[in-house]
């Protein structure tokens, strides 16, 4: 697109956006929410339509290293950028870079080296890359080893078909860019997890991206669809995750964050749910939690068909800045779902909204005393105004990176 057709754009949106403004403030209008989802319309249209203001949108993690158009060859710059309970994941930063060359050719036990596969299950730390466009067809699950970072910028990458992503007992882990649909279970089967291990793996779930006692994770810029069980599931002690900017679309359970009720050991995750989308043909578990504690901020809900946010065995959840469009169905309107308890358990839950958008309907049923030492341990950074959801998280999902020009 050139300067003088962006230019023409920006003149178009600008005036769209005017009036529709206009119409709202300047006559009486039968459904304002309307009005209110309109004008946001026409600013995501603005986004998409001017690519070259993606570095300041205000969305914390992009500011951080979209503006540079030498981002390509300072990769490892993305390591410093994460917010939240997992900011301290630094992945591969400081390992060598890998690129993976061979998509086709996935052995289990014995991985071949420019796969995926052979790359993940490395000792070392390893920031790993693409050559091209591919997509992966994993036989049996990817059991990634620590301090690694998968980084699909600069390619289409598709891990799908297949079981997928499974991070068990590591630490230090950053996905980004990445396309995650149509994960299948695996198992009755051998798997390598490292250089020097492989062992039997009963049947997998099917998630595309499974957490299960892991720490310091971050799952960045991600478009993930249509898996067998969750899209991202985080158990078994899990802790110090981020999950940021990423698009989850046409899924049931879209994210369990806790084991089961009886599993307390869950009781310490923390994790952050930042800048998210959760949009067509979603309906549940935008998270579904348990235990533990769970900054909700910023993300952009557009569609449930039972419940957006939901939990048992008292969770803390705190819900800030975040933009709720409710389906046009009466009986769903609610955000949340309080979960395997009677109300005079889960009135006690720690459960509340700050500064949240409502819309067409949309009401969140918020719980608890309010004790502000247990929203001390759900607060993971600071929420911007639920007006600007729309612009934060308008580029959600894996990118499409050029080299040599701004992402």
């Amino acid at each position: 697109m050139g300067k003088q057709q962006l230019l023409m754009s920006l003149i178009t949106i600008l005036f769209s956006l005017g009036f529709a403004f206009a119409f709202a403030f300047a006559s009486h209008v039968n459904d304002p929410e309307l009005v209110v989802e309109q004008v946001h319309k026409a600013i995501n249209a603005s986004r998409r339509n001017l690519g070259y203001l993606s570095c300041n949108t205000g969305n914390p993690i992009d500011d951080c290293w979209r503006c540079d158009e030498n981002w390509e060859k300072n990769r490892k710059k993305l390591a410093d950028c994460a917010i939240g309970f997992g900011k301290q994941a630094i992945g591969g930063r400081d390992g060598q870079i890998y690129v993976v060359t061979d998509p086709a050719n996935d052995n289990p036990v014995t991985p071949k080296p420019g796969t995926l596969r052979y790359a993940v299950i490395q000792n070392e730390p390893l920031w790993i890359i693409f050559a091209r466009d591919m997509t992966i067809k994993l036989k049996e699950e990817l059991i990634l080893n620590s301090f690694k970072t998968i980084d699909g910028r600069g390619a289409s990458v598709h891990i799908a078909g297949g079981p997928c992503i499974t991070i068990q007992y590591v630490t230090n882990v950053i996905i980004h860019g990445i396309n995650i649909h149509d994960c299948k279970q695996g198992g009755n089967a051998y798997v390598r997890d490292s250089p020097e291990h492989y062992g039997w793996r009963t049947i997998s779930d099917g998630d595309g991206v499974s957490i299960f006692g892991g720490s310091h994770i971050w799952v960045d810029h991600c478009s993930l669809s249509n898996c067998n069980d969750g899209l991202i599931d985080a158990i078994h002690g899990s802790t110090a995750i981020t999950l940021s900017n990423n698009y989850f679309t046409h899924h049931n359970k879209v994210m369990l964050l806790g084991h089961s009720d009886t599993y307390t050991q869950d009781k310490n995750m923390q994790v952050t749910i930042a800048f998210n989308h959760f949009g067509e043909g979603l309906v549940q578990r935008m998270p579904r939690c348990r235990h533990g504690y769970f900054h909700v901020v910023n993300n952009d809900y557009t569609h449930w068909q039972m419940y957006a946010i939901g939990g048992s065995a008292d969770p803390t959840i705190n819900s800030q800045g975040n933009r709720f469009l409710a389906p046009n169905d009466i009986n769903i309107k609610e955000v949340t779902k309080h979960e395997d308890a009677p109300q005079s358990k889960w009135k006690n839950w720690n459960w509340r909204s700050s500064g949240d958008m409502y819309l067409n309907g949309a009401f969140f049923t918020a719980s608890g005393a309010g004790a502000s030492s247990s929203y001390a341990k759900a607060s993971s950074l600071g929420a911007r105004s639920s007006s600007l959801v729309g612009t934060i998280t308008g580029a959600a999902g894996a990118l499409g990176c050029k080299k040599g020009s701004r992402c």
